[in-house]
């Protein structure tokens, strides 16, 4: 067994050490889970430790989606917080802040504004140069077609990134073409059962933490980030109790094999991206057309990135297929070493897995999913990081009261 001795004494293993105090004055009547609530109620947000300072990021709602692009990549996040360039200094953060930008809303905006099989775009030039002068809009296309996702090629994206509607649309130009709500955003004196929860129950990818007398955020909480605390705390009595379970103890995984969604080596990759942003996953599993049990690779919502940062190493592609998208990236990633995280991988587990070494694989891989195999390759299930997290706590009634009052629906026109 790992103890705390043996790992880093890291912030999170400080958070970690602060739950074990707090664990050991509960009260004696009260279950594990009750415990572990007890205690993550009593621990601010305030807490938590910073982010790197490389991955503080924010986004002027005047910066162009090229060059929101290139910051998201070059920090390696998936989302930034976008500062309204016409709020006042003196703006509370509900002012200052229009809302969280994300890396395939960017993605998936453009190409609905620039469709190359659109009935009024003939080709991927024209398209963009219709989209640019107005004469198509982010609401008139639904969801992208098979059809236009098969005929996809990397002479496309080349000719999207160097087109005017990239390099000249505002980030606050597309505030109302994805999601930007919910935007909640929590205090600094907020608990940590109130994060884990949002990150968990309530599907928040990330949390933001602000700090009232500055009207600015402080922190923002991710899913990685509390999977990574929790790998630090190891060895700690109040995690042991919990994290020695097997999966099927605390009721893992939770998308069985025959909810999984996935798409085929052959199917367009612009497919699966579709997939994703239409259910609201973070990534999925590209499988064998033959059979049907068994996968070559794994896609992410980060993977987005490479559409648009890297359209050059599709460009001998007459159609880019999930197995091309697979084959081209890990290329591409090979000769760009300690550039990008390894891409495509597909990270498994099997049934006997402990929580506590699923949480270990999953910080040690920094992923955000782990598929459940069998001992011939089959997938038989899906756990994610919010998985573990919702299984850790849980909510008690009428926990949040009015917390959700004036909190912005989802726009009715939301694509994404």
């Amino acid at each position: 067994m790992v103890t705390m001795e043996e790992s880093p004494r890291s912030p999170e293993a400080k958070v970690g050490l602060r739950v074990e105090d707090l664990w050991d004055v509960q009260e004696a009547q009260l279950s594990p889970d009750e415990k572990l609530n007890a205690c993550f109620e009593s621990i601010p947000v305030s807490a938590f430790p910073l982010p790197p300072s490389n991955q503080e990021v924010e986004i002027k709602s005047d910066t162009t989606l090229a060059e929101a692009v290139k910051l998201l990549a070059q920090h390696n996040i998936l989302s930034a917080p976008v500062v309204d360039v016409d709020a006042p200094e003196d703006a509370s953060w509900i002012d200052r802040y229009i809302g969280i930008v994300e890396f395939a809303g960017i993605v998936v905006w453009i190409l609905h504004q620039s469709d190359p099989t659109s009935p009024r775009s003939p080709s991927s030039g024209s398209a963009i140069s219709a989209a640019v002068n107005g004469i198509t809009s982010a609401f008139e296309h639904e969801t992208l077609g098979l059809e236009s996702a098969m005929t996809t090629s990397g002479n496309f994206f080349e000719d999207l990134t160097s087109s005017q509607l990239y390099k000249d649309t505002k980030v606050h130009d597309i505030s109302g073409s994805f999601r930007w709500a919910p935007f909640l955003a929590l205090e600094r004196s907020n608990s940590f059962l109130t994060m884990l929860l949002l990150l968990s129950k309530y599907k928040m990818k990330s949390v933001p933490v602000v700090d009232l007398g500055t009207g600015r955020i402080q922190n923002i909480i991710t899913q990685s980030s509390v999977i990574h605390m929790l790998a630090e705390c190891v060895g700690l009595q109040w995690f042991e109790s919990w994290g020695t379970k097997k999966l099927s103890q605390v009721g893992l995984p939770m998308v069985t094999q025959n909810h999984i969604i996935k798409v085929y080596e052959d199917e367009p990759v612009l497919q699966a991206f579709k997939l994703m942003r239409k259910k609201r996953i973070g990534g999925l599993p590209v499988m064998k057309r033959a059979g049907g049990t068994r996968a070559i690779g794994n896609i992410s919502l980060q993977d987005v990135q490479f559409l648009l940062t890297a359209p050059e190493i599709y460009h001998d592609y007459r159609s880019i297929t999930a197995k091309d998208f697979l084959t081209a990236v890990r290329s591409y990633i090979e000769k760009h070493v300690g550039t990008f995280p390894m891409s495509g991988e597909l990270i498994t587990c099997n049934t006997d897995c402990t929580i506590k070494e699923l949480i270990q694989l999953l910080d040690h891989e920094k992923i955000h999913r782990v598929y459940v195999a069998d001992n011939d390759g089959n997938l038989k299930g899906l756990i994610t990081l919010r998985d573990i997290i919702s299984r850790l706590v849980h909510e008690p009634r009428g926990y949040f009261g009015d917390f959700f009052d004036g909190v912005l629906p989802m726009p009715p026109n939301s694509r994404v």
